[in-house]
């Protein structure tokens, strides 16, 4: 333990062992509020349309912050790169707070939409400069047990986002679920500003304004084509299809102008990088079955089990308490052995195990089964999430911790967004065919999986539903537990570099 702090103090000479302490609890805080606000408004969402009416604007209370916050990733990641981590990090804090601000101040439903929007400018910030900041004050060889730490918050924030949000509703008004966000953001800049000693920067900057515009117009497409593809428009629909070609265009686009761009938002250099290029496809994978899961378990313990809102959310604590042990465990082991390929391994089978089993579960099965099995599905996605951004650091050189660090953590927010559209046109499909198949003709079928209506049918009815919805979960699982396999075949590919024992 005392070489460890030696080290440390031999490579950050501005900063002392307790100094860094104090700036990694600030850190951390920081991704918590990044990564809850991306699922803390949902069990809010009823309350809101209540009082401000505008139901036809529901979805993009969620759709435009992930919208934003997705967009400028990498975005921010090349401005830490060259402007310098602290600066723009305090920059993206204080656009998230005013945001935050605005959105408990929202009269009506267009400015909190609004809102939501200019807080995800500043939210996609947060994240990954936080983890690329850990770069610039810790080696990587002492890195592994902080950026173990990093996963569990996100995975905590993840799952028990829809509990705070459920939690603030009941008890005092929905705006309190935004303001909370003042006094910890403005806590997070404070200590920021005082103790976070970045050197990271350069005296010459040209900013890829072109690259930029093609990278956000993939993006807003790509994800607008998830997000709506089957809910708020028909697959069959050719202005769905419209917003994919534009997509597609801002893609091929963004990759020519990076090819000529002086200073590239993403160099296409790093997918040259094998490290680089595998953990990107890795987190992709991931992020895809973590959204995922997250988002029907709810679904299905509310439907199934007949779980209020809040007991769905706190019936999720095995995931995450798995997800959070792993993380810290594997952070700690890999600081000591200097060795990380094998977590990744580990991890990924272990995902593939959980959601094998959660294609077991049945109407009649015990919750504990239920518990068990999110548990190893959790401890499967906690021995890989932050090892990759490991991984990816301890390949590059320093100069390119922010692009490299915001180009994992994009491809893991892109597979989110598209795993849970992708998923929920399996499971709409699935649940669609199995009652039209079940169902005597002219049965009454609930719009919209209301769990309240659900239990309302028939017994005859309701029994044939929910063998329906059983159905249509397994299927969703069962392609999750397909992909995990790729993600396991692409982590034997990674190569054990040796942690460098210094940033140079």
């Amino acid at each position: 333990m005392a070489s460890q702090k030696t080290t440390q103090s031999q490579h950050v000479p501005a900063t002392g062992v307790k100094s860094i302490r104090l700036l990694f609890s600030a850190l951390l805080l920081v991704m918590l509020l990044s990564a809850l606000d991306q699922t803390i408004v949902s069990t809010a969402l009823p309350t809101i349309v209540g009082e401000l009416g505008g139901l036809d604007k529901l979805s993009w209370v969620v759709t435009a912050y992930i919208l934003t916050s997705t967009i400028v990733v990498p975005l921010y990641g090349k401005f830490g790169d060259l402007f310098g981590r602290k600066r723009v990090l305090q920059i993206a804090i204080v656009l998230f707070l005013v945001g935050s601000a605005l959105c408990g101040l929202a009269q009506n439903m267009t400015q909190l939409v609004l809102m939501r929007a200019l807080q995800g400018l500043g939210g996609g910030g947060l994240m990954v400069i936080s983890m690329a900041a850990v770069a610039d004050v810790i080696p990587p060889a002492d890195r592994g047990r902080y950026q173990g730490l990093f996963g569990g918050v996100f995975g905590l924030a993840t799952v028990i986002g829809p509990l705070i949000g459920g939690f603030i509703v009941q008890h005092t008004s929905w705006r309190w679920i935004f303001y909370i966000n003042l006094p910890l953001g403005l806590f997070a800049l404070l200590v920021i500003g005082t103790v976070f000693h970045s050197t990271n920067k350069r005296s010459e900057h040209q900013i890829d304004w072109l690259g930029a515009l093609y990278l956000s117009m993939a993006l807003l497409c790509i994800t607008l084509f998830t997000t709506e593809g089957g809910t708020v428009r028909e697959w069959s629909d050719p202005q769905l299809w419209c917003i994919l070609a534009f997509g597609l265009v801002g893609i091929a686009g963004f990759i020519y102008e990076e090819r000529l761009a002086f200073e590239p938002i993403i160099p296409l250099s790093l997918f040259r990088d094998r490290s680089f290029l595998l953990c990107s496809l890795i987190g992709f994978i991931i992020g895809m079955s973590l959204f995922g899961s997250v988002t029907f378990l709810p679904l299905y313990l509310q439907v199934v089990k007949s779980a209020t809102p809040t007991e769905a959310g706190l019936q999720l604590i095995p995931l995450m308490g798995g997800l959070l042990v792993t993380s810290i465990i594997s952070g700690r082991l890999i600081s000591r052995t200097g060795k990380y390929r094998l977590f990744p391994i580990a991890g990924t089978l272990l995902g593939f195990i959980g959601m094998l089993l959660l294609t077991r579960i049945t109407i009649d099965s015990p919750t504990w089964h239920l518990y068990l099995f999110t548990g190893v599905l959790g401890m499967g996605l906690g021995l890989v999430m932050q090892v990759l951004v490991l991984a990816v650091q301890n390949s590059v050189a320093p100069n390119l911790y922010g692009v490299a660090t915001s180009g994992v953590t994009l491809f893991r927010s892109i597979g989110g967004s598209i795993g849970v559209a992708l998923f929920g046109a399996v499971f709409t499909h699935v649940l669609q065919s199995n009652l039209t198949r079940l169902l005597p003709e002219g049965a009454e079928i609930p719009r919209g999986m209301n769990p309240v209506a659900v239990h309302h049918l028939p017994v005859a009815v309701r029994t044939d539903y929910l063998d329906a919805f059983g159905a249509a979960i397994h299927a969703a699982f069962m392609m999750a537990a397909c992909i995990m396999v790729l993600a396991f075949a692409l982590s034997w590919l990674l190569k054990e570099s040796p942690l460098k024992k210094s940033h140079h």
